[in-house]
């Protein structure tokens, strides 16, 4: 008999599985939780329940955590992993609703929903507001995962014309969806009569959506943000509200939450709010509870395929703990020096390793995409699912021999626009990046670096610390990779402070430098 805890409140359906034994118990509290988790084999919980190494090690019949929604991130990973627990999840439980809220925002904000119901109930019976149709119109979707892909779809059946911006996405995805996919969000922001962003929060999209951006829409046009609070600068948004250059906006979601009784959007005639109610309908409550069970029971019954940790070896994770921050790191390197749209990830081990190192490539595929979905969306053993619903694909491959070193790690992108690469070893048990391309350097992996590509020429690296003081940018080191003397070079920069985007764009104007490329690692 399989004894499973349900330590927070779910939906979780009629379906009885022979041999279970399920204790629903929401809102356990911690001491109570860390006193009874011995006695049972499972645990299912949502984001409430903080499943860390103490909770884990005192589950002494533990073998499966199932966490019921798409993020994993109160759940401890590594420390699962290497106790032997499977920890299971249900991404797509959310994405119907999701979208079908988005689209409601959409329609409601066209049609002035909200502000008619207000009126009405107010006593006033008004006939003379003019809507918006769809029909023929032009969207704009930021971020074409699974939500945006869905309201994509949404859109089509309403005859709209669809586009998208999504670096991230390979063209194939747009192309099966019939959407086009545009290089530069400046473009999509002039053509767009709606527009609608589902992308995570991260630093790179972090008021992205801002007041320049806005003033590209066409005037009239509507916003729509049902993803995360923080994307459309609400400041910006209201400014353009009061200003008349938006039809209308649509939010699920704020900066804040709940936001302030002041907040000044809270009141605005031209938008319609719902409050963080994405996955908020039955049907998605109860395929999460019901997909969430079910993966749980499948799972200690031997059903492996669901599981988030399979074949992590607790002593091949000990054996790696130098190489998985390195390939963390050139995963996030590549992210950001390598142009175009991610087409294939390949991941190469050469010399020889006493553990399988396939953790590794997973690590890899957790830097990429840690720069696409921000740190706390992405981990070690959820990467290579998001990286295949993304359409990139992850390749490995081993070889016996690496050169003048014991053990090496080349990572290679490909892109629908170029080929990049990068190497790296361990050290003393660190991380040290060892080439880029076919340059040889050694540079410790972290902080700001500017990677810059010349031609072997005097004064070059003069020129570039002369801007760079000016500005106010410290040099902390550099390190230069050349292929015969008078040829094509390659420098790196490791520098105290991002540099801004002024910056950046004085050193792109030299004329002794061919390109250059900021890295936060």
């Amino acid at each position: 008999m399989w004894r499973v805890l349900v330590s927070d409140e779910m939906r979780l359906g009629d379906v009885k599985y022979p041999g279970v034994l399920l204790d629903y118990r929401p809102g356990i509290g911690r001491e109570e939780l860390l006193e009874i988790i011995p006695a049972y084999d499972a645990l299912i919980t949502r984001s409430r329940t903080q499943v860390d190494a103490e909770l884990l090690k005192r589950g002494k019949r533990l073998k499966v955590v199932g966490r019921g929604g798409v993020g994993v991130d109160n759940v401890d990973l590594e420390a699962a992993s290497r106790l032997g627990i499977l920890v299971v999840n249900v991404p797509e439980a959310n994405t119907r609703s999701a979208a079908e809220l988005a689209f409601g925002l959409l329609l409601a904000a066209a049609r002035g929903i909200a502000l008619s119901d207000r009126k009405i109930r107010a006593g006033e019976w008004d006939r003379k507001f003019l809507g918006l149709e769809l029909k023929g119109k032009t969207l704009g979707i930021v971020g074409l995962g699974r939500i945006g892909s869905q309201v994509a779809r949404f859109a089509k059946g309403f005859e709209m014309r669809v586009l998208a911006y999504d670096p991230y996405i390979p063209r194939t995805r747009a192309e099966s969806l019939g959407v086009e996919l545009l290089e530069d969000l400046s473009d999509l922001l002039r053509q767009s009569h709606f527009l609608t962003v589902h992308t995570p929060l991260t630093e790179e999209t972090r008021g992205m959506i801002g007041r320049r951006e806005l003033y590209l829409l066409p005037r009239g046009a509507v916003v729509v943000n049902a993803a995360r609070g923080g994307i459309v600068d609400e400041k910006a948004l209201l400014e353009v509200l009061e200003e008349g250059h938006l039809f209308a906006a649509g939010l699920d979601v704020f900066a804040q939450e709940p936001p302030p009784k002041d907040h000044p959007l809270l009141n605005h005639p031209k938008v319609v709010l719902t409050a963080h109610l994405g996955a908020n309908t039955f049907e998605a409550q109860d395929r999460v509870g019901e997909a969430v069970l079910e993966r749980v029971v499948r799972t200690l019954e031997g059903d492996l395929s669901y599981a988030l940790n399979t074949g992590f070896d607790p002593e091949a994770l000990e054996a790696l703990r130098g190489f998985l921050p390195l390939g963390e790191a050139l995963g996030k390197l590549l992210a950001q020096i390598t142009r175009g749209r991610p087409e294939v990830l390949e991941v190469s081990f050469l010399g020889r390793f006493e553990k399988d190192p396939e953790p590794v490539a997973s690590a890899v595929a957790k830097g990429f995409l840690s720069r696409v979905l921000g740190e706390e969306m992405v981990n070690l053993v959820s990467a290579r699912p998001l990286l295949r619903d993304r359409g990139i694909r992850l390749v490995t491959r081993r070889q016996e021999e690496a050169g003048e070193y014991t053990r090496l790690l080349e990572v290679r992108l490909a892109t629908d626009q170029e080929e990049r690469r990068a190497r790296g070893v361990v050290m003393a048990g660190k991380p040290r990046l060892v080439g880029i391309d076919d340059y040889a350097l050694e540079v410790v992996p972290e902080g700001y670096m500017l990677v810059c590509i010349n031609y072997d020429r005097p004064g070059v690296v003069g020129q570039v610390g002369t801007l760079l003081g000016e500005a106010g940018v410290n040099i902390a080191g550099m390190q230069l990779g050349r292929d015969v003397p008078g040829g094509r070079a390659l420098f790196v920069l490791t520098v105290d402070e991002k540099p801004s985007p002024e910056v950046l764009e004085a050193l792109r104007a030299l004329p002794v430098l061919e390109r250059v490329d900021l890295a936060e690692l």
